[in-house]
């Protein structure tokens, strides 16, 4: 039987991430044109201003304190940080609500992320072993880019069923938590202990905010903020703080509060339909309706929900414009046979697919968890190629392993192009060799 108009439209207006993977696939291609943008500036006539823009000095700061940087630094160390507050608040979603909030909905793609984090990170170690410097770059090819890899595997549409997404997401999910420890552990040159031991105060600060049910969104903001200033100066890169400040914003709704809230937006729809109001009136209840919503929603939901948008189509597309850029007129063909660029390049385009199918084949084999209703193994091969799908986070690790400007730093960003092209026409090549599914369900 199907809900009443008044009660469906409010019920709509309660699920906001359900246009998260719209939002994803736009972001993800202007990903895409902001890289192309990159390259062909770079090795345009006005290379220079490509990088005497990204170079440019910018000064932020009170009287006593000044932070300065390159306008590439803002976008790396502070915009950035936005970035990583949206994948901490997407992995505390699905610990909590989400695909991995039990050990047995989370267990495939765990074991699964795991795989493409432990072969690719494996090959690149074995073909630059040896090589001390190289070795930095042994995180790079462990990273999935989320938007990427769902907007391809969308691009099959029906030949693959809608559990497959599900899956897809929470893998690169965890892949992203993974990343984000990588970061954090391996990518930190020294620390500041005094400022570490503020960033930690700044977090417990958070935690009992937390703890006492602080659901104003805007208050954990205000605390992440000198929390990032803390962790910047603590030597560990800043955008850990917009992880830890995004897995402090609290993640369930006030269930003991809707039927009430229910009942009254209700009530509101009822009175913004009437014929005899004025359209002030209406206005006044539509207005009324929007709070009702929102006090309905957990406070995760709506930062999330209004960050996403700004994240996918400004603050990606920005940070891949000011590091995409690879100057290749004049390039040596033998940078593209370098160590690095062949760690990368194998380590996204073999190591991710080997990693994450042969993972969930031998978790599957063992009796150790189930591949989720409807989904084959041909389903996950296609998924674990598209996998390989680097870019944003292994552009980033790539940032920090190696100096930029660098010519680690350029085979890391070839290797990186390279392995995640690659891995996307075999994937979809593969996806699209398949028959398609009778029904392809839920989430197409």
């Amino acid at each position: 039987m199907p809900r009443p108009a008044p009660i469906s439209f409010v019920l709509s207006l309660f699920r906001p991430f359900l246009v998260f993977t719209r939002v994803e696939i736009l972001g993800g291609t202007l990903l895409l044109v902001a890289s192309v943008i990159a390259l062909a500036w770079a090795n345009s006539p006005w290379t220079a201003a490509y990088t005497w823009l990204w170079d440019r000095q910018i000064s932020i700061g009170l009287e006593g304190y000044t932070l300065e940087g390159s306008l590439a630094f803002w976008i790396n160390d502070f915009l950035m940080a936005f970035f990583f507050l949206l994948v901490g608040m997407e992995i505390k979603r699905e610990l909590v609500l989400g695909e991995l909030n039990t050990l047995k909905k989370a267990a495939l793609p765990a074991i699964a992320a795991i795989g493409g984090m432990v072969v690719p990170a494996s090959i690149y170690t074995l073909i630059n072993w040896g090589n001390v410097e190289a070795m930095r770059g042994w995180g790079i090819p462990m990273a999935t880019d989320i938007a990427f890899a769902l907007g391809m595997l969308r691009l099959a549409g029906h030949r693959v069923p809608g559990a497959l997404f599900i899956f897809l997401g929470a893998l690169a999910i965890i892949d992203d938590l993974g990343a984000i420890l990588v970061i954090a552990f391996f990518y930190t040159e020294s620390l500041n202990v005094s400022a570490l031991g503020i960033g930690a105060l700044l977090l417990g600060v958070m935690g009992v905010m937390n703890a006492f049910n602080v659901r104003r969104a805007g208050l954990y903001l205000l605390v992440g903020a000198p929390l990032w200033l803390a962790v910047y100066e603590s030597g560990v890169h800043p955008t850990i703080a917009g992880v830890l400040t995004g897995m402090m914003i609290p993640a369930r709704r006030r269930s003991g509060e809707l039927p009430t809230i229910v009942e009254s937006a209700q009530s509101l729809v009822a009175t913004a339909a009437r014929a005899d109001l004025s359209d002030e009136d209406k206005h006044a209840a539509l207005s009324a309706l929007e709070e009702e919503v929102r006090k309905a929603q957990a406070p995760l939901e709506a930062v999330e929900y209004t960050l996403h948008p700004y994240i996918s189509y400004g603050v990606l597309p920005l940070f891949a414009l000011a590091n995409a850029g690879v100057v290749l007129l004049g390039a040596s063909f033998g940078l593209f046979l370098d160590s690095v660029t062949l760690g990368i390049l194998f380590g996204l385009f073999v190591g991710k697919p080997v990693g994450i199918f042969g993972f969930t084949w031998l978790a599957t084999r063992l009796g150790i968890a189930q591949l989720p209703r409807g989904v084959g193994l041909t389903h996950v091969m296609g998924a674990a190629m598209l996998g390989g799908i680097g870019f944003t986070m292994a552009l980033f690790i790539g940032g920090l392993a190696f100096d930029a400007g660098s010519v680690m730093h350029t085979e890391a960003k070839l290797g990186v192009f390279s392995g995640s092209i690659l891995a996307a026409v075999a994937g979809l090549s593969f996806i699209y060799s398949r028959k398609p599914v009778a029904d392809p369900a839920v989430s197409t």
